[in-house]
């Protein structure tokens, strides 16, 4: 059997009783200031009282529910899953995804400039890119085309090659920018 957990709302008074006087020394604003504390009053009763029915209308309903107490040493946590394989990349055309890999290149065997590859194994943007693409120079040319372009878009005509960008860096922090923006445009161009 279940309560009902609707009642009928109290009545809320609105201002004191037309005709009675304001307490001696109060204004207008003090009537109005009693009649707002005795309609919170009301409400406060009426929200009481139904709280009240509310909780016995709960008790009532969950009566019938046998309540077993939880073993709490049984319970463990699910394992942690093994970190998922290396995935090729965000880009399905070979100019994007070989940009991208030359990017990550960069980041991990670290950057340089003069050279493909220096005696540390560190590579330069173009060196990067010939080795990400495995040997497929009609590939490596395309993305060399493509970072060209980016870098062009960025830093202006004046730029001659590649290497000469790559170069007039102290850092690879931009060169790997740039390589990044490359295969986005080479992704947006479906290369």
């Amino acid at each position: 059997m279940q309560l009902s957990t609707r009642t009928a709302p109290a009545p809320v008074p609105t201002d004191p009783p037309s005709g009675a006087p304001p307490p001696s020394g109060a204004g207008p604003e003090q009537g109005r200031l009693q009649g707002l504390e005795a309609r919170m009053e009301a409400v406060k009763r009426h929200m009481d009282t139904r709280l009240a029915v509310a909780a016995v209308a709960y008790e009532v309903n969950t009566a019938h529910l046998d309540t077993v107490p939880v073993d709490w040493s049984r319970i463990t946590t699910a394992p942690v899953p093994a970190a998922p394989a290396r995935t090729p990349g965000p880009y399905a055309t070979p100019v994007a995804a070989l940009l991208h890999r030359a990017s990550l290149r960069l980041r991990e065997a670290g950057w340089c400039a003069g050279a493909l590859v220096d005696e540390d194994g560190a590579l330069c943007s173009q060196g990067a890119i010939r080795r990400e693409s495995g040997g497929d120079r009609r590939l490596e040319a395309q993305a060399m085309e493509v970072l060209l372009e980016a870098i062009r878009r960025r830093f202006g005509p004046s730029v001659e090659s590649v290497p000469t960008f790559n170069d007039a860096w102290a850092d690879g922090s931009e060169p790997t920018r740039m390589m990044e923006r490359a295969s986005v445009l080479a992704d947006a161009r479906g290369i």
